[in-house]
């Protein structure tokens, strides 16, 4: 087996020591009074003030940030697991199915992901008032439930995941469409869904544009509720700091849940290859 140069070693460490700096300077500043903020050179030790920091955060009365976090979760786990179901299942009609029509859906399918979201914002926000949704948590739900994007990636992965034999094998046992989907294809998809999940519930948990748009001060979501911490004449920045710290934990929670998933489908990718 040939040996890995200490080099190499070396490369990884910086790469990885440079990825997390972010991150860990986020919690140096949130755990500091506001008093460091412009000092120069910064702080590289964490104080002594995160927990009140924190307590601050969730007693801002502008803010409401625990609301904006059930709210942002919900969402964001409504979503995944909408987007994840409907687009494994898109996926696998069009890549093991035959039916009339199929290619030019796809192409349909496709064509939406050019459109610009911000050209779909002020239609969706007169159905959304049609509704009656305005304020409400299903108007930040409902339009995104399903995935043109989601729909093309796992159409790809089942193309190759996914041999024909298989399928044709569970016909042959008497197993109808939707239970191939569930019991034979599905399981095969779990590390492309695993990827497809985390990206939509990280584009969820993020998205701050419609929420703005569609929500109320006193309904917000978590990246709503971090715009309110700040204002026109002052911005306390280790509490915008320990609020962007506490939004991040859940999503390195979904990391740490499928990265598994995720990186058992790398190695399965390289070792076909």
């Amino acid at each position: 087996m040939r040996r890995t140069s200490p080099l190499v070693y070396l490369t990884l460490i910086a790469a990885i020591a440079l990825s997390a700096f972010p991150l860990y300077w986020l919690f140096v500043v949130a755990s500091r009074s506001n008093d460091i903020v412009g000092d120069w050179p910064p702080p590289l030790i964490p104080g002594s003030h995160l927990l009140d920091n924190v307590s601050r955060l969730f007693d801002a009365e502008d803010a409401h940030f625990l609301k904006g976090m059930l709210n942002s979760a919900i969402a964001s786990l409504a979503v995944t697991v909408s987007v994840v179901f409907f687009s494994s299942l898109a996926g696998f009609a069009f890549a093991k199915l035959r039916f009339r029509g199929k290619n030019f859906l796809l192409m349909i399918i496709l064509g939406t992901m050019m459109i610009p979201v911000q050209m779909g914002i002020i239609p969706l926000y007169m159905i959304m008032v049609n509704f009656g949704w305005e304020n409400r948590l299903q108007a930040v739900i409902v339009p995104f439930l399903v995935s043109a994007f989601g729909v093309f990636l796992m159409r790809q992965y089942a193309e190759r995941a996914v041999p024909d034999e298989l399928i044709e094998a569970a016909r042959v046992d008497g197993c109808h469409t939707f239970r191939i989907f569930w019991t034979v294809v599905m399981p095969a998809l779990r590390p492309g869904a695993a990827v497809l999940g985390l990206f939509t519930f990280m584009g969820t948990w993020n998205e701050f544009l419609w929420p703005l748009a569609v929500l109320e001060a006193d309904n917000p979501t978590v990246q709503f509720s971090l715009n309110q911490l700040s204002t026109s004449y002052y911005t306390d920045y280790t509490l915008m700091f320990s609020g962007a710290l506490v939004a991040t934990v859940p999503l390195l929670l979904v990391f740490l849940v499928s990265g598994k998933q995720i990186i058992g489908g790398i190695m399965e990718g390289a070792v076909k290859s």
